[in-house]
């Protein structure tokens, strides 16, 4: 039995405890100081010390843990995990039956009552994120769940819980069979390599999926397309499938370049007809403004915090400007895809950065569609953060 301790709420919070809110957080509780070991059960109570939720201690940068029920006697046990875990993949039931994509989220975090954790789906092999050291105390329930519940052929795992919520280096195997990678997934019938066991660089952001296949069905033939902060390339790969004259990728990491040369290479397309720059995107947009480069499509998804040897990019603060970067190079008529996985704020804002951003520059624009997370990301309705992703397609007018 883990210990367990109670968290007694602020008054005006409780309500939103009791209407399903996740996330407990420091500034909702009135005696924080009770917390000492992370992975305790905690039991929030009100002012009165009546009932309302059971959860766990964690620490994530988010808050000091997360509910995961609103029955008094509920035990934080196998049969918990398993049942949870269950639903989750029932509700993803058909997914498992795809052909054309076989790379997807199973388990979403607070979407599927369980924060701090995520489980990904890669073509028969599993790979669990733990968020905090308060989920991971939960583990051994956790993957002898997962073991009893699908049949796998590996297990593989990422820590992200160090003070600044990086990956910590270790060997991810956990169970089942060590994978040769990398291994090819299939999304919308485009391969993707993926390798479980290099740190926290996967191979694919999953929760793109809707957006690259409307980029490569509807917004590339024919076009030239720049893809910034492009990672390991996919996006220029379901471009380039999808009829682009040519991509221009551009990542500051060095091991973007051969990373994208094998995710063209995977799909039978040479990178001798495609740009990949090891490069600043900043710099990149100077370079490209000076020598009058434009682009039919840019597609900009920053991560939401970035640091580079001059330039800390924060989403909230800077997305105007790198917007406006953009603007300077896309075509008349040209399309920029801006997209944010910032859960800071939410789509209104965006959508007034953007309008900000062209305003300044005193072109016109027109919204033409908006994405958020795909179906396998499911979102917690109480928790508007959870729904983090806000992707749209823009047309800059003449």
């Amino acid at each position: 039995m883990k210990k367990e301790v109670r968290l007694q709420v602020k008054s005006k919070f409780v309500n939103k405890y009791k209407n399903g809110y996740p996330l407990i957080t420091k500034d909702t509780v009135m005696n924080p100081n009770v917390l000492d070991e992370e992975g305790i059960v905690l039991k929030l109570v009100d002012e009165q010390n009546k009932f309302i939720a059971k959860g766990y201690y964690g620490k994530q940068n988010k808050g000091l843990g997360w509910v995961l029920s609103n029955h008094e006697k509920e035990q934080f046990n196998h049969h918990f995990f398993e049942k949870t875990l269950k639903a989750a993949l029932d509700r993803r039931e058909h997914f498992f039956q795809s052909t054309e994509t076989t790379a997807f989220r199973v388990f979403n975090g607070e979407g599927d009552g369980i924060g701090g954790l995520t489980i990904d789906y890669f073509d028969g092999y599993y790979v669990i994120t733990w968020y905090s050291v308060g989920i991971y105390q939960f583990r051994d329930f956790i993957i002898d769940s997962l073991k009893n519940l699908v049949e796998y052929k590996g297990i593989y795992q990422k820590k992200r819980f160090d003070e600044s919520g990086k990956y910590i280096e270790e060997d991810d195997f956990v169970a089942g069979e060590r994978g040769e990678f990398p291994i090819i997934v299939k999304e919308n019938g485009v391969n993707i390599a993926i390798y479980l066991n290099d740190s926290a660089m996967v191979g694919v952001f999953l929760d793109q999926i809707d957006v690259r296949k409307k980029l490569r069905d509807v917004y590339s033939k024919g076009k030239r397309v720049l893809n910034t902060f492009s990672y390991t390339g996919v996006f220029s790969v379901f471009a380039a499938l999808g009829g682009a004259t040519k991509t221009t990728s551009v990542d500051l990491a060095n091991r973007s370049k051969s990373k994208t040369i094998e995710q063209f290479n995977v799909n039978g397309i040479s990178e001798e007809t495609q740009d990949i720059i090891v490069e600043d995107v900043f710099k990149y947009f100077k370079y490209a403004v000076k020598k009058g480069l434009l682009f039919d499509v840019v597609i900009l998804d920053p991560p939401s915090f970035a640091r580079s040897k001059k330039f800390v990019f924060s989403a909230e603060k800077d997305y105007k400007n790198l917007l406006k970067e953009a603007i300077s190079i896309t075509e008349d008529n040209g399309i920029i895809i801006a997209s944010t996985n910032a859960s800071s704020f939410g789509m209104d804002k965006f959508k007034g950065f953007i309008d900000t951003a062209f305003k300044e520059s005193n072109k016109h624009y027109k919204l033409m569609e908006e994405f958020s997370l795909p179906e396998d990301f499911k979102t917690n309705r109480h928790y508007p953060e959870s729904d983090y992703l806000k992707v749209v397609f823009i047309k800059k007018l003449k």
